[in-house]
């Protein structure tokens, strides 16, 4: 099983060219969503970086926030009303001419979008008898839900796998190696294929 920043989008792979999408966001990405709320209180771009570690100077749990694990049987996700619920807060805060504390911020928003990637992950390996886990993209990235996902496996024993930080945010390397194995395979395009993502060869 594969979980992918890029798309927040759960996968499962056969093999190298085969694959299927067993569930995602239906909105905004994981990646998105952390760093549209760094910008906003300030953190340098991207903010998702910044806040990952401003999160570990806050509590966790001094503001409620909507998860974005969906309800139902499909492992979904949803950031946008958890998004939308971070910037009333900070807006909320602003009109009243408060500070609102970032680090406890930083920390309720990364623990809130961790938990709800565990949670729908876990869902996902339970339906899919997957006996490993890959999590790749630029979310990837983020020390909380490396460490989140590391435990949850542990406890389910299955092995987890996710490239070293430098790797996580390098498209290159991850369209090099895709092209690797279509390459190896033998799929070829001529030279009228229109370089566009929602192109398939």
């Amino acid at each position: 099983l594969v979980v992918s920043g890029g798309h927040t989008q759960l996968y499962m792979v056969e093999d190298e060219l085969t694959f299927r999408i067993i569930a995602g966001t239906r909105d905004d990405a994981a990646g998105e969503a952390f760093d549209k709320i760094g910008r906003v209180i300030g953190m340098p771009y991207p903010g998702g970086a910044a806040l990952d570690k401003l999160a570990y100077e806050g509590n966790p749990t001094a503001f409620s926030l909507p998860s974005p694990a969906l309800a139902g049987e499909q492992p979904d996700f949803s950031f946008s009303g958890l998004k939308t619920a971070a910037l009333n807060l900070i807006n909320g805060a602003r009109q009243r001419g408060e500070e609102i504390n970032r680090a406890d911020l930083a920390a309720s928003y990364t623990a809130t979008i961790v938990h709800g990637i565990v949670k729908q992950t876990m869902t996902a390996l339970k339906m899919t008898g997957a006996k490993t886990l890959v999590m790749a993209g630029g979310v990837a990235a983020n020390s909380h839900l490396r460490s989140a996902l590391t435990e949850a496996c542990g406890r389910r024993r299955v092995k987890f796998v996710t490239p070293p930080l430098s790797l996580c945010g390098d498209n290159g390397a991850m369209v090099a190696a895709a092209g690797y194995f279509r390459y190896r395979a033998g799929l070829f395009a001529d030279t009228a294929l229109n370089a566009s993502a929602a192109d398939e060869m």
